[in-house]
């Protein structure tokens, strides 16, 4: 009778782990995660603190769960150029019809739920019916849901907002450290969104439409649908994301997003899902977002300059996209 050592079992164990890790392109973000903490926990002895990391998720809680609806679409083999803008016009819809129009500010936030997603399923009319490119299609947008914005905002922030629009932003404790609802509501849509695209029909429908969209279509998925949907629920999610954002400022800011959107593909990027469609892991998006966030909030805690995260920034990006070339090219 053979007697296994449980020093082989564990490093047997260990290595089937890493090479699943590996296999999902989890790997590179997760060691990424954990070499930027530990360098910034020995630069300053306020990185590992409990309140410090709650900072970190609220400063991600926006893009986060943007980057869930952006995740979406790049598995389709798509990009959303336009999520940034078409979150802030959802916003300014909530704003203010709650504050000006003193509509019901429930009411006022299904409208702006409501606008973002028309948005989106415009986004995906494009891109289905009349074929257009989804980068030229949601550049449109993007430009489109600007402008309407500020004509409709008059380029005025809306403050004195009432209680259920900033109800996100509040927080409860766990020991001495403050967590928003906002942070709550974004881990649980990952949770929501994970169980969607591994355990539902739908969901490993975006796969195949990402991976090889004639062969899906080969096999009965009704692509043009798929893209149609992906298109319109990103734009509610990004409904939801304004209401994280006006949460989180205490403001309707008709001049926020700007550069949301190139944050959110960041996230997805650094986060293992591929450019190309088909494949990546939506809690690999997650990890993205807080690679970005612990960078950012790292380099502010040991005083580097705002430009010098922009640069290190675009630097993991490029990285990242080549470590996903080059494994597209390797298979």
């Amino acid at each position: 009778m053979t007697v296994q050592n449980p020093a082989n079992a564990r490093t047997r164990e260990a290595n089937s782990l890493l090479k699943r890790l590996n296999s999902t392109n989890l790997l590179g973000p997760i060691i990424a995660l954990i070499l930027a903490s530990a360098f910034f926990a020995t630069q300053s002895e306020r990185f590992l603190t409990g309140q410090n990391f709650s900072l970190i998720l609220q400063q991600v809680m926006v893009v986060g769960v943007m980057a869930i609806g952006q995740t979406l679409i790049i598995l389709t083999a798509g990009i959303d150029l336009s999520c940034g803008m078409v979150m802030v016009l959802g916003t300014m819809v909530m704003t203010k019809l709650a504050v000006e129009s003193g509509m019901n500010p429930f009411v006022a936030i299904l409208a702006g739920t409501l606008v973002s997603t028309a948005v989106g399923f415009l986004n995906g009319l494009l891109v289905t019916k009349i074929k257009l490119p989804p980068f030229i299609v949601t550049l449109g947008t993007y430009n489109i849901a600007f402008a309407i914005t500020q004509i409709y905002s008059n380029a005025q922030t809306q403050t004195g907002l009432p209680e259920a629009l900033t109800f996100f932003g509040n927080t409860f404790h766990i020991g001495n450290t403050a967590i928003t609802y906002g942070t709550v509501l974004m881990l649980l849509m990952y949770v929501l969104i994970w169980v969607f695209l591994t355990r539902t029909a739908p969901g490993r429908h975006i796969y195949a439409v990402g991976n090889n969209p004639e062969a899906a279509r080969l096999t009965g998925i009704p692509t043009n649908k798929v893209l149609l949907f992906v298109y319109t629920f990103a734009g509610f999610i990004y409904s939801i994301a304004g209401l994280l954002l006006v949460a989180r400022t205490g403001v309707g800011d008709p001049n926020a997003g700007a550069t949301d959107n190139l944050d959110t593909i960041t996230a997805v990027v650094l986060g293992g899902t591929s450019l190309f469609g088909g494949r990546g892991l939506i809690y690999g998006t997650l990890l993205g977002a807080l690679i970005v966030g612990v960078f950012r909030n790292g380099l502010t805690l040991t005083g580097v300059p705002s430009v010098y995260q922009i640069l290190i920034t675009g630097i993991l990006v490029i990285l990242a996209v080549a470590a996903d070339q080059l494994t597209r090219k390797k298979a």
